[in-house]
């Protein structure tokens, strides 16, 4: 794209000259799945052409077929011979995203880690009341699993994740694993920020063991209440063990590592 295409015409909407939007592309994109999304182009209709969408949003063509390239990935659009860009079924359903960057940002880590926290406690009051006896043993292995992965060496983030993902299966909801694995692709840097804290290492997956344990227990005892707590106060946890983190882990993310 040149810079060209980067600079909005004189007829641009005022919409598409805030540059804090991010690029033409950008708001481009977003403008028509504000369009979609309001029912303004119902599934199966047809997008207005290229030329009339350039008219429209005071941009070039470049820009126009990067944001319907962009549509077409999400699954909003498709291309049908003979008729164009047409909208597809169930496209103005509004899919949940998370538009947060983990990467460098304690405050971003601790937003999806307070959410989080809901998610967890009642999946693991869920799990306590609902749980068959091969999904315990699944959460018991899984347990096993971290100390596994840290008498090896590891961190035992991936061990981590896949043990409160067994917990998730263990209400009976599928909703509630599918929610999980969303929010683990955020979750995964809070856990390997606090795992790669070398200084205190020993002494955190000492406490984390604690934490994780009282909550498998309190699922094995059928105690829902007790594992809401269990869950919750290991969240808290959590969240005090990301603010005591090591500054340079938010100064040089790029070097936490699995």
């Amino acid at each position: 794209m040149s810079a060209s295409d980067l600079t909005p015409r004189p007829n641009a909407p005022s919409s598409l000259k805030d540059a804090s939007k991010g690029t033409l592309a950008d708001q481009v994109t977003a403008a028509l799945k504000a369009h979609i999304a309001n029912g303004e182009a119902l599934p199966g209709t047809r997008l207005p052409t290229e030329p009339v969408l350039c008219e429209r949003y005071g941009v070039s063509r470049t820009v126009v077929r990067e944001a319907i390239s962009r549509l077409k990935s999400a699954g909003l659009v498709e291309v049908r011979q003979g008729s164009g860009t047409v909208v597809c079924e169930g496209a103005h359903i509004k899919a949940f995203t998370i538009d947060v960057d983990v990467g460098g940002s304690i405050e971003a880590v601790l937003r999806v880690t307070e959410l989080r926290r809901g998610i967890e406690g009642e999946a693991a009051a869920l799990a306590a009341q609902r749980h068959t006896r091969q999904q315990l043993e699944t959460i018991e292995r899984a347990l096993k699993a971290i100390d596994t992965a840290e008498h090896e060496g590891h961190d035992g983030v991936e061990e981590d994740l896949a043990y409160h993902l067994s917990i998730s299966h263990a209400t009976g909801n599928p909703l509630y694993p599918s929610l999980h694995e969303f929010i683990a692709q955020f979750v995964k840097e809070a856990i390997r920020i606090t795992r790669s804290n070398e200084e205190r290492r020993q002494e955190m997956a000492s406490t984390v063991r604690v934490e994780h344990v009282a909550i498998y227990d309190a699922i094995a005892a059928r105690d829902p209440e007790a594992a809401r707590q269990a869950a919750l106060t290991h969240i808290n946890n959590a969240v005090e063990r990301l603010k005591s983190a090591d500054p340079s882990f938010w100064q040089n993310p790029v070097h936490i590592n699995p």
